[in-house]
């Protein structure tokens, strides 16, 4: 009997307050999984030193940005502390039809447009931190943002927290590794998903119209 055709890709999802660990739990996942992808964002703010270019994410200038939203080219865009994120369409929807799966690492409001625009494809992760504290310890050992924009995390944490029964599944981030092992786990499973598997109907159907010789 034929090989099933090759499945549809998958749209793994990872959102939570920054601090919570989604970057950390994606670096790891795209290490070790050859079947993942990152998706990388375009984005209106500024490079950091340590950042490349097309690597973690596409940087351009607002008024690019603006064309890429009026023309449809974004799958999902926010803004976000003044700067402005948003998934390029084409490489996503060629990557799906590939049978490849794309990582996101998106907040709600980008997880919420995908949703709209294809759910039967996403799979929505929320990372929760142990507690508050930890989250604001994390922020602030970080050394990356000013007192000033801790507190702005701070408090948007709060209001990205209450978005958590809008995912599929959610994770309270303790140990990374377990965290990690988690998600995996969940990427493993909707893999196997019945919906996701192209061509199991004709191939059940084959197997009960074979007969049985003794």
């Amino acid at each position: 009997m034929p090989p099933l055709p090759q499945r549809r890709g998958l749209m793994l999802v990872l959102s939570s307050p920054s601090g919570a660990g989604k970057t950390s739990i994606a670096k790891h996942l795209l290490q070790n999984d050859a079947e993942l992808a990152l998706s990388v964002s375009v984005t209106t703010r500024a490079r950091r030193s340590n950042e490349v270019n097309g690597h973690d994410y596409h940087f351009i200038d607002k008024a690019e940005f603006d064309r890429l939203v009026r023309t449809g080219a974004l799958l999902e865009h926010a803004e976000v502390f003044g700067n402005h994120y948003g998934t390029p369409r084409d490489g996503v929807e060629r990557a799906l039809a590939a049978g490849r799966d794309i990582l996101f690492d998106i907040d709600w409001q980008g997880a919420n447009q995908l949703l709209k625009q294809s759910r039967a494809d996403a799979v929505c992760i929320f990372i929760l931190p142990p507690s508050v504290g930890e989250l604001e310890r994390r922020l602030r050992t970080r050394a990356q943002d000013s007192a000033e924009v801790v507190q702005r995390r701070m408090d948007r944490a709060h209001d990205e927290i209450e978005h958590w029964k809008d995912y599929d599944y959610v994770i309270r981030n303790l140990d990374l590794d377990e965290c990690v092992a988690d998600v995996r786990t969940i990427l493993a499973a909707e893999r196997m998903r019945r919906t996701r598997q192209p061509g199991l109907v004709e191939f059940v159907t084959g197997l009960q119209a074979t007969k049985v010789t003794r």
